[in-house]
């Protein structure tokens, strides 16, 4: 495939891609979004949204099998628990360095803490389900086929442009929060995804980087608010603490997002 493709060929495939696991995208977000809506039992919505993520993820190695006449290269079972596994270990990792910053800084205090174990437990399925999705579509789908067709540096810019002025439509987004998430977002997954070959490692990462920053450290969620553990006094500046949007659009996360990007590659470059 890749450059030996024709170029109409391969944009259509792209195109089409786009629009079917934007279309799966929508549809799987059903389940995560029932709980906001009515009372579901816990174990129902959890194997709603395990149910989902698995179906996307087969839909994602039928359209493998289909375009590229061989198994998804990008789904080994054999990497499925640790390599999602160490992905959640960074995600953690990394807001628990930024919230420290920020907090260090004067802009986060921790004020009440309101355990209720269901309602994180049912987050936690949720943002599952949201990290497959968009991990599928932006990682699965731009970046890997721009990676092949055109080559990596290009890959990581357009699907970190891409990944990250989408995120534009949200509550309380500016121009200021999609080149924040574009950069440590878009770029970090990017290059995660390029150095595991994988998916399972940007998805343990953006799982673990939506559900700590919001429903543990009560951040907003690209400008969407959570229950969370954690009710925190957020103050000072929004390049400090990412205002109302969340702290996606903080300096910390900024900085410290791209250079976990710059390591992931240096780490790649070296293997290679």
């Amino acid at each position: 495939m890749g450059n030996k493709q024709a170029w109409w060929k391969w944009l259509l495939l792209f195109i089409g891609g786009c629009i079917l696991f934007l279309f799966s995208y929508a549809i799987i977000l059903t389940p995560s979004g029932v709980e906001e809506e009515v009372s579901m039992p816990l174990w129902l919505l959890a194997l709603l949204c395990v149910a989902a993520s698995a179906l996307n993820l087969l839909l994602y190695a039928g359209w493998w099998k289909w375009t590229e006449k061989r198994r998804a290269q990008d789904l080994p079972m054999r990497r499925l628990l640790s390599d999602t596994g160490i992905g959640f270990g960074i995600g953690i990792l990394y807001f628990v360095i930024v919230t420290g910053v920020i907090a260090l800084l004067g802009g986060y205090k921790v004020g009440e803490i309101t355990p209720d174990w269901i309602a994180l437990t049912k987050s936690l399925f949720a943002f599952l389900v949201v990290a497959v999705g968009e991990e599928v579509l932006f990682r699965g789908i731009v970046f890997r086929m721009i990676d092949q067709r055109w080559g990596t540096a290009a890959a990581l810019i357009v699907s970190a442009l891409i990944f990250g002025f989408v995120h534009i439509i949200n509550d309380n987004a500016t121009v200021w929060s999609s080149v924040a998430i574009a950069v440590e977002a878009g770029l970090l997954l990017g290059a995660a995804y390029k150095w595991a070959g994988n998916l399972w490692l940007p998805i343990g990462i953006h799982w673990a980087w939506n559900f700590f920053q919001g429903p543990i450290f009560g951040f907003a969620v690209s400008g969407n608010g959570t229950q969370s553990l954690i009710k925190p006094v957020i103050e000072g500046s929004n390049l400090l603490t990412g205002g109302t949007f969340g702290a996606e659009a903080s300096i910390p996360a900024f900085v410290l997002g791209l250079a976990f990007a710059v390591l992931f590659l240096m780490a790649k470059k070296r293997r290679a």
